[in-house]
């Protein structure tokens, strides 16, 4: 639910595009960086914190920054200024990072290794469940209070999630708790941990095919896919977000989908080089067909969703190439560069589709034309292309069948 929490977040401002440039008066770069500003703390804390929840456990930290969030989340409704609503964002990012790497690190330590992938998935079908909720239902929402109220609710519910983890989670169970190391002797191992991690080859080559995988449904699906729906099918915005809510749709079936394939066959880079192929082809269709009709744009979304989901993989074939005492800590490096496509499309894309904007105006916001998003995909379809050559030369699974 934690990861739900902050997966909702981060798709979010998918369905306030026009209400938030029309409320600050900003550009599409601005607002691509202002929705990228969950992405730069997520994408830093992610490494120290995988190395953090190895010798600290995930209880404590996520109760911390689930509190972190919901005072962003707060600050964001309040916001008069975009700079304000920068900081907002900020917080709201910070307390979204420890959600996903929690969770697969008490899949670690409830769960078997054989199931770890699966379980991986699972984390994210609940996060793309979440993800649809802050399409459709979100946009309704927006349309019927405003979006300041939705901010709101997220601060409220946020705080209430952060209760309920530090009542009712526990880090490992009772025969696998380990004991607690020195401050000193904790903070020496984490620091070196994390430099073993971040020297090994194989982890940055994992993270790489991961960011590229991940970075459509980022992009896309966190905020100019229903924008670019609603501009090239004139659908409104309601319609459009439920439509763009199909490529979560097809992540949420095939993260648990790839993961239990995954372990059942014990193949993991054939099956990320399957999953980067089709995602590859699809935004290469999406990108270079003038415009596609509406039904072959929502299967190519459902299948973007679909393939991009095989990512998941990344997070077991990583563990099993480097040894088990940095686990969290290669799991850390992978997640950060996940978001980072994020982080760097987002507002990349706004940037290209200021640069070719032809001046036209829709309610006192600036309206992209079809050629103008297809121009700014293409950074997506580079990157998906990158992953793919990147794929085949990752080192596969020693578990894997030959």
């Amino acid at each position: 639910m934690s990861f739900g929490y902050a997966f909702f977040h981060r798709v979010a401002p998918s369905v306030m595009v026009s209400d938030l440039m029309a409320e600050f008066a900003i550009s599409g770069a601005v607002l691509g960086t202002l929705s990228a500003l969950y992405f730069y703390p997520y994408v830093l804390m992610q490494v120290p914190l995988g190395a953090l929840i190895d010798r600290l456990g995930a209880r404590l930290l996520l109760s911390a920054a689930l509190l972190i969030g919901g005072v962003g989340s707060v600050l964001f409704a309040l916001a008069q200024s975009v700079e304000i609503a920068y900081l907002g964002r900020i917080l709201i990012g910070i307390g979204s990072a420890v959600g996903f790497l929690s969770s697969l690190a008490l899949a670690g330590k409830w769960f078997a290794p054989e199931r770890f992938a699966f379980m991986a998935g699972l984390v994210m079908f609940f996060g793309m469940i979440s993800g649809m909720l802050a399409q459709g239902p979100l946009a309704l929402f927006v349309e019927s209070f405003g979006w300041r109220a939705a901010m709101w609710s997220l601060g409220a519910f946020s705080l209430l999630l952060a209760i309920l983890v530090f009542i009712f989670v526990k880090n490992a169970p009772e025969e696998k708790r380990e004991i607690t190391k020195p401050p000193k002797e904790t903070w020496r191992a984490m620091w070196e941990g994390l430099g073993r991690a971040a020297s090994t080859l194989e982890v940055w080559k994992v993270a790489l095919v991961a960011s590229t995988m991940s970075a459509p449904m980022l992009t896309l699906g966190g905020l100019w896919g229903t924008p670019y729906f609603i501009s090239a099918y004139g659908l409104e915005k309601t319609h459009a977000a439920f439509w763009m809510s199909a490529l979560l749709l097809g992540w949420a079936f095939g993260a648990p989908f790839a993961g239990w394939l995954s372990d059942r066959i014990k193949q993991r880079k054939k099956l990320l080089m399957l999953g980067s192929f089709i995602l590859t082809c699809c935004m290469g269709i999406m990108v270079f067909l003038p415009l596609p009709p509406l039904w072959l744009s929502i299967i190519l979304i459902i299948l973007i969703g679909m393939s991009g989901a095989f990512m998941t993989i990344t997070f077991a074939l990583v563990r099993e190439v480097t040894p088990n005492d940095i686990s969290s800590s290669v799991t850390g490096i992978v997640n950060s560069m996940t978001v980072a496509s994020g982080a760097i499309l987002q507002p990349a894309v706004g940037f290209a589709l200021d640069q070719i904007w032809d001046g036209s105006l829709n309610e006192g916001v600036r309206f992209y034309s079809v050629d103008s998003y297809h121009t700014g995909f293409m950074l997506i379809f580079a990157t998906c292309l990158i992953g793919f050559i990147v794929s085949t030369q990752l080192k596969d699974s020693p578990f894997t069948k030959t």
